[in-house]
């Protein structure tokens, strides 16, 4: 057997082995404080690569969701505004019938003219009043554009939400109503079916709209969902196997420690051959 002093090389090989060991238990160690397999790009530069892009694709259609959550807030706002403007058409067309009869005498239709009147007020202050961060839904036409996804392609990221006309009394061509004769009472009736068939234009399409926006919400949440397991397939420690690692590590690290005494007293054989001299 030769023996040597300078050079300790059975000291050397286990401190490289127990540096080795090191540098393995400070990675898992940090998986473990961290929840990450990859912290930084020497780990996996292609899965982190892959894993930010997911990163980001969530965060921006979890953006998108906020607009089709405040999307579909307006629309039940429209919705709400409609459905009372739907409410006192027929109730017009209550009064109309009322009043195209002879039973009732000319005092009856101007006590029933005054409450149209005041119907058809509040029909315009419904329209008028039914906002949503500015936007007015039922004084006029609308045509509003959502971002729904995380891209810039029209038909597949945006939903656009439109109606045909206003609610006001004027575009549903009540503003010259007048309830004070039978004639003219039986020609609202015409002009107040024509109406209602303009307000349920209206509801039809925010309802076809909420609908959309539905669908489009529910897609938006099981898009994120998987992108977020896949983000984290790609980048999230597998804590029990990173527990594993460590408990190995731990081992090695001691008999490594161990070992590295041992190789250290080799080179104190030589003492004694001088001894024996």
């Amino acid at each position: 057997m030769a023996l040597r002093i300078n050079t300790n090389i059975a000291a050397l090989n286990a401190h490289r082995q127990l540096s080795e060991t090191d540098n393995r238990l400070k990675i898992t160690m940090e998986r473990l404080s961290t929840g990450y397999r990859i912290n930084r790009s020497r780990d996996d530069v292609a899965g982190l690569a892959i894993a930010n892009k997911f990163r980001m694709e969530v965060r921006a259609l979890r953006a998108a969701q906020q607009n089709v959550a405040q999307a579909q807030s307006l629309l039940q706002v429209a919705e709400g505004g409609t459905q009372k403007i739907e409410t006192i058409v027929e109730r017009l067309k209550e009064l109309a019938i009322s009043a195209a009869s002879s039973n009732v005498d000319d005092d009856g239709r101007a006590r029933i003219n005054a409450e149209a009147a005041a119907l058809l007020a509040e029909i315009d202050q419904i329209a008028t009043d039914t906002k949503y961060s500015g936007n007015s839904l039922l004084s006029g036409a609308i045509n509003l554009t959502f971002q729904v996804g995380s891209g810039n392609v029209a038909a597949e990221d945006r939903i656009s939400v439109s109606t045909s006309s206003g609610l006001l009394s004027n575009n549903l061509g009540l503003s010259t109503l007048n309830l004070s004769s039978i004639a003219s009472a039986q020609s609202a009736l015409t002009s107040l079916d024509a109406a209602l068939v303009s307000v349920n234009l209206v509801v039809g399409e925010i309802g076809a709209a909420a609908s959309r926006i539905e669908f489009a919400s529910g897609n938006l949440a099981m898009v994120i969902e998987n992108l977020d397991a896949s983000h984290s397939t790609i980048r999230d420690a597998d804590m029990a196997f990173e527990m594993t690692n460590l408990t190995r590590d731990q081992i090695l690290l001691q008999a490594g420690t161990a070992m590295l005494s041992q190789a250290n007293l080799i080179p104190q054989s030589v003492l004694s051959l001088l001894g024996s001299r």
